[in-house]
């Protein structure tokens, strides 16, 4: 694997969502056929030995990433949705964000029960949206394997709201 420096191509977007948020735009990375090849053969190294039957993904970024290493993999992909966006019975996890709250649900048949599933989106924050997607495996009896992450606020301190659970990100913002 090449030492290609990812954080390179991560943006910060001062004042989004609101007012006294530093977004880290991931979209510089998505662009860039080398960063992001790079970044789906480093989340596939890190889940790979942890055997998943499943990647579970929230929208959006976390479709992205999602889908292109569950195909890595050659596992299954799920998707975690906003309220109301799925066409079938759900079951749903409220969470909190830094900038307010929100909830996600799943099908109620996308995780068969002791399915091994690795939660993954692109950032660890307050870690409440992957604390809700854990609640979500849990709901339907799977088994977490692992949150994975492209980068992490750890300056937030997310673990600590998943702890018990194996995490790892690629990019570390303390």
């Amino acid at each position: 694997m090449s030492e290609l420096d990812l954080t390179t191509f991560i943006r910060d977007v001062p004042d989004f969502p609101s007012e006294g948020i530093l977004f880290k735009d991931v979209m510089p990375l998505l662009a860039d056929p080398a960063a992001f090849r790079e970044s789906i053969d480093r989340l596939a190294a890190w889940a790979g030995p942890r055997a998943p039957d499943v990647i579970l993904g929230a929208e959006a970024r976390g479709f992205i990433f999602g889908g292109a290493l569950a195909y890595a993999l050659g596992c299954g992909f799920v998707t975690a949705r906003k309220p109301g966006k799925l066409p079938w019975t759900t079951v749903e996890a409220s969470y909190d964000l830094e900038y307010g709250t929100d909830a996600l649900q799943v099908h109620i048949d996308a995780i068969q029960k002791g399915a091994r599933v690795i939660v993954l989106d692109d950032v660890l924050a307050t870690g409440g949206t992957a604390h809700a997607k854990i609640d979500l495996v849990n709901q339907l009896g799977g088994q977490v394997v692992g949150a994975l992450f492209l980068i992490e606020l750890s300056f937030l301190h997310g673990r600590d709201r998943i702890a018990g659970t194996d995490v790892h990100a690629l990019i570390d913002y303390a």
